[in-house]
């Protein structure tokens, strides 16, 4: 098998030929995840000018697709790292002979960097420097069948949320949820909720970064069978008590930027609205319910098995790939030791809500 020859073009610049083929690839694998759809990468294109895309060719014709961002330095990203949940090269089934250092260089790289690399991606398997959990509800077997396994793993869980839905009705008023809403206002809501926690908790609020909001709201308006926006959000008498935004494809949906009315906390809102979330769902034929890498305990919660991401930079040699290391693999290091030490990373924790509240002051 020969090597494809490699063409690199900017994310916005692929064809309707090249959009077919790519979807038609990502609907191959075992979970077709929209934020590996083309849509998605064409979206990180209208936002980012440093959005590419590597065609492989064979025959003059294309078998496959590299995303990528390129900073500085030839400093390489994936695709809408810090806001993507899954990432890797867009391949067929049978695979193509490359060689990952000859992509590199096709693509003016001296590195590559990724933190939700699918597991399926052999080709920078190699380059990966650690690995995650992804937890994942599994809607194969319909609701139903979740629903006994709720029971089995946690009873209690399920009847106390059950019991929270009952609650809400009889304090704020009938609920009422909207699986796909489409009223800008309430995105509008579920940003201004999630804002206020990143900065109550100390973290940066993507959302002041321009890029991040105009994505937000272009996919918000982009309905493809493969890369969809979807906005669901629990009322509670006309008022919007819980909302999350998330992505789907035909059979999975990625969930993204989950939050609720603080206000509202002793009905545990978020988790009322992730199970009536996870049954509609389930009615709309999706298979796989994605929470994305992190821990939380509604996570577990409502999870049913795990995913495993990983992540870690793909290096040539040379000073650039040098400086490149310098720059990231000390923090990353660093990070790696708060995460696998309880005490540091309740230490962690508790200093950015420090300052969190200092900056609310």
């Amino acid at each position: 098998m020969t090597t494809p020859r490699i063409d690199v073009v900017h994310a916005g610049d692929l064809t309707p030929k090249d959009l077919g083929l790519w979807n038609d690839l990502r609907r191959a694998t075992a979970t077709a995840n929209p934020f590996m759809s083309a849509e998605f990468t064409q979206a990180i294109g209208r936002v980012r000018r440093d959005a590419r895309v590597a065609v492989l060719r064979r025959n003059r014709q294309p078998v496959g697709y590299f995303p990528y961002q390129r900073g500085r330095w030839g400093h390489g990203r994936a695709l809408g790292l810090g806001v993507s949940d899954c990432q890797g090269a867009v391949l067929p089934p049978d695979g193509v002979h490359l060689d990952a250092h000859h992509l590199m260089r096709a693509c003016a790289l001296n590195a590559w960097e990724f933190n939700h690399l699918e597991s399926s991606q052999d080709l920078f398997l190699p380059y990966a420097t650690g690995q995650f959990a992804s937890p994942v509800v599994d809607l194969a077997q319909g609701f139903d069948a979740y629903e006994t396994h709720l029971r089995s793993r946690s009873r209690s869980f399920l009847k106390s949320t059950r019991a929270q839905e009952r609650r809400m009705t009889r304090h704020l008023g009938p609920l009422r949820y909207v699986h796909d809403e489409r009223d800008p206002a309430a995105l509008r809501t579920l940003v201004d909720w999630k804002s206020a926690h990143y900065r109550r908790t100390g973290r940066r609020d993507p959302f002041d970064q321009p890029w991040i909001a105009n994505l937000v709201r272009l996919l918000a308006d982009t309905n493809t069978p493969d890369c969809s926006g979807m906005l669901s959000v629990l009322y509670a008498a006309d008022r919007p008590v819980a909302a999350h935004f998330g992505l789907r494809s035909a059979t999975v949906l990625s969930c993204w930027f989950p939050s609720y009315d603080r206000a509202l906390a002793t009905y545990s809102p978020g988790r009322v609205l992730y199970l009536r979330m996870i049954e509609a769902a389930a009615a709309a034929d999706i298979r796989l319910v994605d929470f994305g890498r992190g821990e939380a305990a509604y996570k577990n919660s409502f999870k049913t098995g795990d995913l495993v991401v990983h992540e870690g930079a793909l290096r040539t040699t040379g000073p650039g790939a040098a400086l490149h290391w310098l720059r990231h693999e000390p923090r990353r290091a660093a990070h790696r030791l708060v995460r696998e030490q309880p005490a540091l990373r309740g230490a962690a924790v508790r200093g950015l809500e420090l300052v969190g509240s200092l900056r609310g002051r």
